[in-house]
């Protein structure tokens, strides 16, 4: 029996008129029941009802993977902002659904890392997060695209989505950010693949190596700078390689991410691409945003240039 949840809110105030916005739209919320911040949904509810949003299309889903098919059932009644309710991988499968829509998503940080979020600069509070998604400026992202999916953030194959896959298995859940230390710990000493990575058709890295990155954003785990001029809408995808091999390699790495100096590791490799192939030796398991995918011996991706529009805090200017 599936448990997702859906149905339409009349959410008027005491003493104000049911009269709706026209300028604001159909609102819809997608919301993973399994995640959580502030007073919860009820408290949403409340938040959006202040906004006078009328009639809410909402729904609520058990697991990340359902919420596509309920962003098409929202679009197709007429939704144009979407509040997003959970965590990167509930954000991943929205903005995958959303894209070629004119609707625009606004992102309630309610997950474990809410890396998108945070490179945006939403903050991961209840009342402020809704006040942006009504009340911000909107912003025009670039997507990355991997074997059938759209990603937001980062993908990555090999150390990255080891790490996620072990973070999976119910530590998130019960350790939160935790689990990520965990899990990345734990795989450290990884075996390095045999990688052929050709960027805009041209023949880049061939070699052993430990870890890929396609980031659509500069910021991970933690505060960490992995890209340092990565913009999630200057039309690119910044690519990164490690041959960090071993405990020690890896924590004189991650000592020069930690420090901004990662260009200067010899453990690492970084460029932009619009195209990006990787071709294995033997196949390797890959993430997006945080959700692990099956293995694959060959990936291809590549940017989406303006897919989606998301809700960000408005630019304030000194004086």
């Amino acid at each position: 029996m599936s448990t997702s949840k859906e149905h339409t809110v009349y959410s008027t105030p005491a003493g104000r008129s049911r009269r709706r916005r026209p300028q604001l739209g159909r609102v819809a919320v997608i919301a993973h029941q399994g995640k959580t911040i502030g007073g919860g949904l009820d408290e949403l509810r409340k938040l959006i009802a202040v906004e006078r949003a009328d009639e809410v299309i909402w729904y609520e889903v058990p697991k990340s993977r359902k919420a596509p098919a309920k962003v098409r059932k929202a679009l197709k009644k007429g939704a144009d902002l979407l509040f997003v309710w959970g965590g990167d991988g509930m954000v991943q499968r929205c903005t995958d659904a959303l894209v070629g829509s004119a609707a625009t998503i606004a992102i309630i940080p309610a997950g474990t890392a809410n890396l998108l979020a945070h490179n945006l600069g939403i903050p991961q509070d209840l009342n402020d997060a809704v006040h942006i998604g009504f009340h911000g400026q909107r912003r025009r992202l670039d997507l990355g695209w991997i074997s059938g999916e759209h990603f937001a953030v980062l993908a990555g194959v090999g150390f990255d989505a080891d790490m996620i896959r072990d973070a999976d298995r119910g530590l998130k859940t019960r350790l939160g950010r935790l689990a990520y230390l965990r899990a990345g710990l734990r795989n450290v000493g990884m075996d390095p693949t045999h990688v052929k990575i050709k960027i805009d058709g041209t023949s880049w890295f061939e070699g052993d190596a430990t870890c890929v990155l396609l980031g659509n954003v500069g910021t991970i785990l933690g505060g960490v700078q992995v890209f340092d001029d990565a913009s999630p809408d200057d039309g690119w995808l910044d690519v990164g390689v490690s041959t960090a091999n071993g405990p020690v390699q890896w924590a004189r790495l991650l000592g020069h991410i930690s420090t901004g100096t990662a260009g200067r590791s010899p453990f690492i490799r970084t460029t932009r691409a619009k195209r990006i192939s990787i071709k294995l030796r033997v196949p390797a398991a890959y993430e997006l945003d945080g959700g692990a995918r099956p293995s694959r011996k060959r990936i291809k991706a590549h940017v989406v240039p303006a897919a989606i529009t998301v809700c960000v805090p408005p630019v304030t200017t000194g004086h």
